[in-house]
């Protein structure tokens, strides 16, 4: 692939025009702007996408197995062909270095590959059959066959924190097209450079596939007007966001006061809480404290999962680690953010929660765009008679907790809003001390990890990332993982249909091959 940033949007096969409402992405490490100008869409624009996004919809819903895992491994194969390009361009645009950048551009295109080994499967469509029964009394038993069926056109907003894996080719849209949905995406303005190019790729999928045109489109915009514009278009039938639970919130908002409600699946806020239990207090001081610095300090803080709250029962080893975790806290180097307002809000929540709490940072003054590493430390008393403590500070900073009794930590863990992950670090034996507190997160969290740290996320099969609101606005979902098709599909059953009109995956012959159930049993098999 060539590269020819034009800065214009892309809609379907054409892109956008070229006018007065620009705006460039911005260098965090020294806050040079970045050439070239992009160019915010319109309302017509954004109208286009959307109008050959419904025309689409019905043939690409109905793809066959093999083109559509065609599709998405050729999207993967044109990410990689832009080789050290994208990692250049996006490590311009966030200040990440460049191994971090080719580790999710490897996230991504796995990502992909997956979703095409499960549409090649194609036992994720949840086909059931219950059979007739004419002679049940007193009424027969009805034909019913039911199956997962696309959703329509999905609105996916790109993440400020991942520019691969969480944006314009990122886990929302990889499920969205394995479910045979069109998606639009609203590039995040942080780094449009970086969703060009993976735009073009996906853009280059789509006419090597022989796809119809509306089966993809990328819109750029400065501020929200487009974003919440394409929430409200009548053909968007669910919405992907990973960002803030202001920015989240706003599109639920918008999304429930449409004529047609529609879901938005966002993943917002968390501040992931680390449980440290005696024993592994007693045993592990040093090592889980070496590994919390970097849970929370690797990246700038800027994981979803980053720990932002560790709480510690009381016991003769809570001074010792306080006071090793601000000795690393003191040694970290300074930290440049993704975007000016992030840095911003980060600055801005230190200065709240220091007018509460003890800080501990490295005595260094950070230059204008670095910020430095911040360890507060609170009782549990405390911590509970002060809600606004639990806050989310997105940026290289955490909570050391201490509660006095183990009441007092299961209240802190009840107090908590829904979190994506919570970590316990202890014994087979801790667990069964504090199985109380496990039933506490369960209703409250979606991964609980076991003496492990929270950053970091496995794409696969059984993963979960979501969890109670405000962690995500629908706790019954996941962002990652093969579950994520699901949000942007519906159920469909058919009664009493003939043999030649059923889908395939609903005939009695199986002619898809995939896994079903039959009258209550799973089965490979023939009806």
């Amino acid at each position: 692939m060539k590269s020819n940033l034009s800065g214009t949007s892309i809609i379907g096969r054409g892109r956008g025009r070229k006018n007065s409402n620009t705006f460039r992405a911005v260098d965090p490490c020294d806050g040079e702007q970045i050439e070239p100008a992009f160019f915010s869409a319109d309302l017509e624009e954004l109208n286009r996408a959307a109008v050959q996004a419904s025309d689409a919809r019905v043939k690409f819903g109905k793809l066959a197995r093999e083109p559509k895992a065609k599709f998405l491994r050729k999207i993967a194969e044109n990410i990689e062909a832009w080789g050290n390009e994208l990692i250049d361009r996006a490590s311009l645009e966030t200040a990440l270095p460049a191994a971090r950048i080719e580790s999710e551009r490897g996230r991504t295109c796995f990502q992909l590959r997956m979703f095409a080994d499960l549409v090649e499967n194609g036992s994720w469509v949840e086909a059931r059959i219950d059979l007739p029964d004419a002679s049940r009394l007193p009424v027969p038993k009805p034909d019913l066959r039911s199956m997962l069926v696309p959703l329509g056109p999905v609105a996916v907003f790109c993440a400020s924190n991942f520019p691969l894996a969480y944006s314009v080719a990122g886990g929302d849209t990889a499920s969205a097209l394995a479910a045979g949905c069109p998606v639009i995406v609203n590039a995040h303005p942080a780094h449009p450079g970086t969703a060009e190019l993976v735009g073009l790729a996906v853009a280059d999928a789509v006419r090597a596939c022989d796809l119809s045109e509306g089966v993809f489109s990328l819109l750029f915009s400065k501020d929200y007007e487009i974003g919440q514009a394409l929430v409200r278009h009548p053909e968007i039938k669910a919405v992907g966001f990973t960002g803030s639970r202001t920015g989240g919130r706003a599109l639920m908002d918008i999304a429930a006061a449409r004529p047609e409600p529609i879901a938005v699946y966002a993943e917002m806020s968390s501040i992931n809480p680390t449980f440290i239990l005696p024993s592994a207090l007693a045993e592990r001081s040093d090592e889980i404290a070496a590994g919390l610095h970097g849970s929370f300090t690797t990246g700038g803080g800027q994981f979803c999962t980053k720990p932002g709250l560790v709480i510690l029962p009381e016991s003769p080893r809570v001074r010792e680690f306080a006071e090793r975790m601000a000795e690393l806290t003191k040694e970290t180097a300074k930290a440049t953010l993704l975007t000016p307002g992030i840095k911003e809000n980060y600055e801005k929540g230190l200065r709240k929660r220091a007018r509460r709490l003890a800080a501990t940072y490295n005595g260094n003054k950070p230059e204008e765009r670095s910020v430095n590493a911040v360890l507060f430390n609170s009782s549990a008393q405390k911590f509970l008679q002060t809600p606004d403590l639990a806050d989310e500070i997105f940026g290289p900073t955490t909570l050391l907790i201490t509660a006095n009794t183990r009441a007092e930590l299961l209240d802190v863990a009840r107090s908590l809003e829904g979190q994506l992950t919570a970590a316990i670090f202890g014994s087979a034996e801790d667990l069964d001390n504090y199985a109380d507190l496990i039933a506490i997160l369960e209703t409250k969290v979606g991964r609980i990890i076991f003496n492990g740290f929270s950053p970091g996320v496995e794409v696969g099969h059984a993963i979960v990332h979501g969890g109670a609101y405000p962690a995500t606005s629908d706790s019954r979902s996941t962002s990652v993982g093969t579950r994520a098709i699901t949000r942007f599909t519906r159920l469909v059953c058919y009664q009493g249909f003939p043999q030649r009109v059923l889908p395939d995956e609903l005939k009695d012959d199986n002619p898809a091959g995939i896994w079903r159930m039959v009258d209550g049993e799973f089965t490979k098999g023939n009806v």
